[in-house]
């Protein structure tokens, strides 16, 4: 068909502004090695959103040895000569970026990845990478002086990573700014059970290796990411409310004392979905592993993980985790009074649900036992400082905080904020000026004063 003279006109102009566009592109530069937070510089990875992670690893508890498979999809943000993956001291044997092979290069705990073709900005990638070795857990000051990330246990692994652990184990964005889905594909030794985040896929039992399959289809930050494996009886069903509920126990603690987990697990998530909104993932539970040398437990996104049987206290913290810190995570570590001084806090809500304490005789009690030249008050809980970012006043003062709002605005503000912030921000990630002008817009209130003086301020605060 012949094209009259406009029409051959247009396709010319058309032609010359797909041209101009392009040449005005911009030239493809390397992704940032990190996307900026001052308490971890070089964690995530700037050039690109990550969108899902499939990560598939094999573990052996008798030699430690990991082998594994990482793809994530992601969305180039800038046009990307090469980009950078957290991965830390394992050793990559080959990496394709959209099935092709590619050239990478490690520096420190950074994979530089150069693709064959530069990646355009706004258009999804693949990269996979295979690479195996005996993960290291992290250890320092940062977590109470506890190690922490891929720990081998007696029959396995446990395996709790913030806030900068998930590296030690798959290649990843390992910062909670960039959060994704994810398929975690673990092979353990026949016999030992391995869990994971969101719902159960698949399992099965092939050769002298089970396999097991979890999908996690919510955005998650990668230090919430679990493959726990060891010997565990397993109990599933639904909370009175109706959600999906999975709770493995170490058989070594069954008998270890008097909370019943898998029933509180039950009641406080529906408690919960009451007092902050719906529950924001697809099963709740609990992973309770013989665990002694981690102190502690971590708020692992769907299913949190504890180093032994702990108190209701601790149980009722994790759960509310789920929202303030899981669903709603922070946008920079220094933020993390919104995730520990929340979950504290809910920890004194769940007291006065209880009708033990009310949540103004535990900040009574908490601001009466520590004198003003306490080193507590010298915490600055808006910028608590890395090495000191999970010190007791980021959670104590924290929730202190949230008390004296509550008092400031009334209850019927302060309960209409609780569930509008996990609203606001479900699934995604926000900071503390985020906090104060929603609390602010509900509560019709100025409150610059107060958080100046409870979050940005060292000091004991007169009352």
């Amino acid at each position: 068909m012949a094209l009259s003279r406009s029409a051959r006109l247009g396709a010319l102009a058309t032609a010359a502004a797909s041209f101009l566009v392009i040449a005005a592109s911009p030239a493809p530069t390397p992704g940032a090695d990190g996307i900026g937070d001052t308490y971890f510089p070089q964690l995530g990875n700037g050039g690109f959103d990550a969108r899902h992670y499939d990560l598939d690893v094999a573990y052996d508890p008798a030699t430690g040895r990991l082998d594994g498979r990482t793809t994530l999809t992601a969305r180039a943000t800038q046009n990307l000569s090469s980009l950078d993956l957290d991965l830390q001291k394992l050793a990559v044997t080959s990496v394709e970026v959209n099935g092709r092979r590619a050239r990478f290069a490690r520096e420190a705990d950074e994979i530089r990845i150069t693709p064959r073709d530069a990646l355009r900005k706004g258009r999804t990638f693949t990269v996979t990478v295979t690479y195996g070795g005996v993960p290291e857990p992290l250890g320092g000051p940062i977590v109470f002086g506890s190690n922490y990330g891929w720990m081998k246990t007696a029959d396995g692994v446990f395996v709790a990573c913030e806030p900068n652990a998930a590296s030690t184990w798959f290649p990843s964005s390992d910062h909670p700014a960039d959060k994704a889905t994810y398929d975690i594909r673990i092979r353990a030794p026949k016999g030992l059970t391995a869990v994971s985040n969101g719902r159960l896929v698949s399992t099965y039992d092939k050769g002298g290796s089970t396999y097991t399959h979890w999908r996690e289809t919510k955005p998650m930050a990668t230090y919430l990411a679990t493959a726990t494996v060891g010997k565990f009886d397993v109990r599933t069903g639904k909370t009175p409310g109706g959600i999906p509920i999975y709770v493995a126990i170490d058989p070594v603690l069954a008998n270890s004392n008097n909370v019943d987990v898998y029933a509180l697990t039950a009641e406080a998530t529906d408690y919960w979905s009451q007092l902050f909104g719906p529950y924001p993932f697809e099963e709740t539970g609990a992973i309770v592993d013989d665990m002694p040398e981690a102190g502690f437990s971590l708020e692992v996104q769907s299913k949190p993980v504890y180093s032994a049987v702990r108190s209701e206290s601790t149980i009722v913290h994790e759960l509310a985790h789920q929202w303030f810190g899981d669903s709603v995570s922070v946008e920079r570590w220094k933020d993390i009074w919104l995730n520990e001084g929340f979950a504290t806090y809910a920890q004194w809500l769940w007291a006065e649900h209880r009708g033990t304490r009310s949540a103004h005789d535990s900040f009574l009690a908490g601001y009466n036992a520590r004198p003003a030249d306490s080193a507590f008050w010298q915490t600055v809980v808006a910028d608590p400082q890395r090495d000191t970012m999970f010190a007791s006043a980021v959670y104590q003062r924290g929730a202190m905080t949230l008390q004296v709002l509550r008092e400031r605005i009334g209850d019927d503000a302060f309960f209409r904020l609780l569930p509008a912030w996990t609203k606001l921000h479900r699934y995604g990630n926000a900071n503390t000026a985020d906090f104060i002008r929603l609390a602010e817009r509900i509560s019709g209130q100025q409150l610059d004063d107060l958080f100046q003086t409870w979050v940005f301020t060292a000091g004991k605060p007169t009352l």
